[in-house]
Parts: structure tokens; sequence; C-alpha cells
């Protein structure tokens, strides 16, 4: 079992471009098709991942990791998940001096932008409205969440509300509304 989730999460962390919102779907995916969680469990533990501090793909490979197979379970997970990362980082510190000013380079990322950018808008979606289909989704509930939401971005972009005050702010709209 160690070896299978820290295979499945090193995997994942492979194509954790764009940060951990842009991988939940896989994630969901895989652990989903392994029988290890059900939808209800993903989104549960979705949650706590995004409430703790960190990138919410190695928190949710920690708490996967740690439901499946303990303390062992949570630290093969968690180290799955993060090696790509410090391999890429550790190689590519050797040549950034060199790189940072290449076109090519400079090229590619500009290029992903988008797609890291869709991959999260996916993962809002799909974690905000669940398994709902298109009937279903126009409710009180999605209409709040989208005010709750766009009074989000209007409280960062235009009046530039530091986001942990707009975190408590969503807070209290959540409690008050629902």
């Amino acid at each position: 079992m160690l070896g299978e989730l820290f295979i499945l999460f090193f995997k994942v962390g492979c194509m954790a471009f764009g940060g951990g919102y842009a991988v939940m779907s896989l994630i969901q995916r895989e652990t989903m098709s392994r029988g290890w969680l059900d939808a209800a469990d993903f989104r549960e533990i979705g949650s706590l991942a995004g409430m703790a501090p960190g990138s919410i793909a190695t928190n949710s490979a920690t708490l996967i990791g740690y439901n499946q197979a303990g303390l062992a379970g949570a630290a093969a997970a968690t180290a799955g998940m993060v090696l790509p990362s410090l391999l890429l980082v550790v190689v590519l510190a050797a040549f950034f001096v060199r790189l940072h000013d290449n076109g090519a380079v400079k090229a590619v990322f500009y290029g992903l932008r988008p797609v890291v950018a869709a991959l999260i808008l996916y993962a809002g979606i799909h974690f905000g409205f669940g398994e709902q289909t298109l009937h279903s989704l126009w409710s009180w509930q999605t209409a709040g969440m989208l005010l709750i939401g766009v009074g989000c971005l209007i409280a960062i972009v235009r009046y530039k509300l530091h986001p942990f005050a707009v975190i408590l702010l969503s807070a209290a709209a959540g409690i008050i509304l629902f």
C-alpha cells in the first residue's frame, strides 16, 4: 500500500504544474477509481486540505495517505507528492541564471498560463457545484456562492482588501446566507 500511495502521488506531483487546485480533479479520479474514497469523502478531504496551510494537493495527499495507511501512508503520499517539485527546483536552480532570459523559455511559461487558469477554474466549478446537473445547478445556494465570489473579487481587486480579511468576510457571509 505504501508503494502504491507513493507512486500515485509521485505521478500526480509530476502533473502538478500550476498548483494544487489544478490537479485536484486528477487526485479525485485516481483515488475514487481505486476505491479509496467516494465523492463525499473526497469533498470532505478537499475541504480539510483547503483549510490547512500549504498546497491543497499536498495536504490532500497527506490526508488520503493517512486515511489509507496511517502515519506511514501519510509520509509516503506526501513524499511522492513533493518529490517531483523538489527535484525540478534543484535541477532548474542550477540552470536558472542561464535560462531566465531565454525567449523560448519565456514563451513556454507564457503559453502555459491559460492552461493553468482553465484547470483552476474547472476545479473551482467542480468543488463549488459537485455532481449537480445543469438542471439542478441554479438554486439560492448557487446564487449565494456566486454573490460571495463576485464580492471577494471586487474586494480584492477594487478595494485592495487583504486576502485574510476577505476570507473572514466570506466566512461571515456564508454563515449569514447558509
